[in-house]
């Protein structure tokens, strides 16, 4: 788990390496000070030596000041250090989940993707700002300390060791019931953001029916439950500091005791137990400091954990390592493909698929809901790879295509249409980054969008709000069209992405294709008939099965299934047509 992490300190190794190295000088400079402080004492003040005093005074000064410029140098570094490893390990994830398959951001869910990214890299960071600076501290505090302890006064020195193996124990009975309590509720953070991106998207929703009630008693109920782990752990964490308290000070009655008794016998100076009362303070803040780091560490233990399981993961789809570049065609084959999102024979979505498309077709897909209409063409890019048999493109597996160079010829025009933040142009240019104006104009008005778009006030710059918020439906879908169509795609597939726009304009829209990109291959998955019956061929899906394949007439005759969603479709026009003119 380290290893994978710290691969991304990379340029900020140099800061990270010299943070320690300030805090050790700091540390040797601070535990020098009680003992030139006891030479003062004893020395100076007590021999009435004034020039000694002067001197040593100037040198105590001298070693604040460097004490306190390392101090400074080792924050700097430790910040420095930090920040940048936290940018490295938060860029280092969300590129990995971007080759992510859905199947692998469907095994983790996007709120806790979103959790790992942002909450757990900040108690990482936090974490690592303090094992590179106060860890580093502390240990090299305790141990100077205790050095110089007993360097003044070794039996004296042995009441800090008794209290070790207590402080030792304690530590590691709160940890050990601590961490499983933090995995719990960084796995309720999870939940917490799935409601509140839930309730978010879905806002619309919840106030046309009224559900804001409901919504916040679910946000409630998971926010009470991170409150009540939460404060679990932190009852449990609250014993560290009574310990450390109860051994220092301990430490520091029984010194007290026993040094005056050696004070007495003149067995010990008095700057020398002043001295050792400095040593008990250092000790002191290292222990406290110790259970601040423990505390910290317990709770990142479990977000390193979670980082690493994102870092550890391997995308199920994979590009071969002499993977095709090029495709030829958009040829389309299935050779007995089923298809299970569980990956295993069990619960298939799509059974004994096998099709042939010559390139440049324009074929339909007709089918229920459920009917994996969806999932069919979902294989063609390799968003999923096929459970059983093979999906060939241009003659070719796609699992022998470098993923990049399949998806590039690939066009897809999802049912949930998606637009990002900012201008149409920008929009567009997701298709083609590096389309012109006139490129731009011409794919709106292959799918009828420049039809809108000319009527807003500053056109092809207009601003679109965060998933296409300020568009409707039909505007939408229209801009995925023009974007789809500026990739030049040896395939093209738009699932039912024409449901939004009229009969008229879906018309025109295919028209358009027929015209200008026969070369294409085009893939409609469609509702309506009117939207495929001019298809080459018409694909009819049942339960993930291929019912029929054939032109409009010849389904017609052939197929039950596509004659009752013909009737159901055009009777209903007439009934609509006679209620109309009624």
């Amino acid at each position: 788990m380290i290893r994978k992490l710290s691969r991304s300190i990379r340029e900020y190794r140099r800061d990270a390496m010299l943070a320690p190295v300030f805090v050790t000088c700091e540390v040797i400079l601070e535990v020098l000070i009680p003992f030139l402080m006891a030479w003062l004492i004893d020395r100076g003040i007590e021999a009435g030596d004034m020039a000694y005093t002067v001197k040593m005074g100037l040198i105590l000064v001298a070693a604040a000041g460097a004490s306190l410029c390392f101090g400074v140098l080792s924050g700097m570094a430790a910040a420095r250090a930090s920040a940048g490893f936290a940018k490295n390990l938060r860029r280092d994830m969300f590129h990995h989940v971007q080759d992510f398959s859905f199947t692998n951001i469907n095994r983790f869910s996007t709120s806790s993707i979103v959790t790992r990214l942002t909450t757990d890299v900040t108690n990482i960071q936090n974490a690592f700002q303090m094992l590179i600076r106060v860890a580093v501290r502390s240990p090299a505090m305790l141990i100077c300390a205790m050095f110089m302890a007993f360097r003044i006064h070794s039996t004296l020195a042995l009441v800090f060791l008794a209290a070790l193996p207590i402080l030792a124990v304690g530590m590691y009975l709160i940890v050990r019931h601590a961490h499983p309590i933090f995995e719990r509720v960084f796995k309720s953070y999870d939940r917490l953001n799935s409601v509140v991106g839930e309730n978010l998207h879905g806002i619309r929703v919840v106030k046309s029916f009224v559900r804001e009630e409901k919504e916040m008693e679910k946000f409630g109920g998971v926010s009470q439950a991170i409150y009540d782990d939460f404060s679990r752990a932190d009852r449990l964490m609250s014993f560290m500091s009574p310990l450390m308290q109860f051994c220092a000070y301990g430490c520091m009655l029984l010194i007290s005791w026993l040094g005056a008794k050696l004070i007495v016998a003149g067995e010990m100076s008095t700057g020398e137990l002043m001295s050792m009362f400095s040593y008990i303070i250092q000790i002191l803040m290292s222990l406290m400091m110790l259970a601040m780091i423990l505390t910290m560490l317990t709770i990142s233990r479990a977000s390193a954990e979670r980082v690493v399981e994102i870092l550890s993961e391997t995308s199920d789809l994979q590009s071969r390592p002499e993977a095709l570049r090029e495709v030829p065609d958009g040829s389309i084959e299935f050779q007995d493909v089923s298809f299970s999102y569980a990956g295993s024979g069990k619960k298939l979505c799509l059974s004994d698929v096998n099709l042939k498309i010559r390139s440049g077709e324009t074929i339909g897909i007709l089918g229920g809901t459920g009917a994996s209409k969806s999932t069919l063409v979902q294989l063609i890019p390799r968003l999923y790879d096929a459970t059983c048999g093979r999906v060939l493109v241009g003659g070719r597996d796609v699992r022998e295509y470098d993923l990049e160079a399949l998806r590039n010829q690939v066009a897809m025009v999802l049912q949930k249409n998606t637009l990002f933040s900012g201008t149409i142009a920008e929009n567009l240019r997701w298709g083609n980054a590096s389309a012109t104006d006139e490129e731009l104009r011409h794919a709106c008005h292959l799918a009828r969008a420049d039809e809108f778009i000319d009527t807003f006030p500053q056109g092809y710059n207009t601003r679109i709000e965060q998933g296409g918020a300020n568009v409707s439906g039909g505007q939408k879908q229209r801009l995925c069209i023009a974007r789809a169509l500026l990739k030049k795609p040896k395939i093209l597939i738009l699932d039912d992405s024409t449901s939004a726009v009229d009969t008229k304009t879906d018309a025109l829209i295919r028209q358009a294709f027929l015209e200008e990109i026969p070369d294409t291959t085009k893939l409609i998955i469609a509702q309506r008939i009117s939207s495929v019956r001019d298809a080459d061929r018409i694909i009819v899906l049942d339960g993930g099965k291929v019912q029929g394949v054939g032109t409009h007439q010849e389904l017609l005759a052939s197929s039950r299934i596509y004659r009752e969603v013909y009737e159901s479709q055009t009777k209903g026009g007439e009934a609509d047509a006679s209620h109309a003119t009624a």
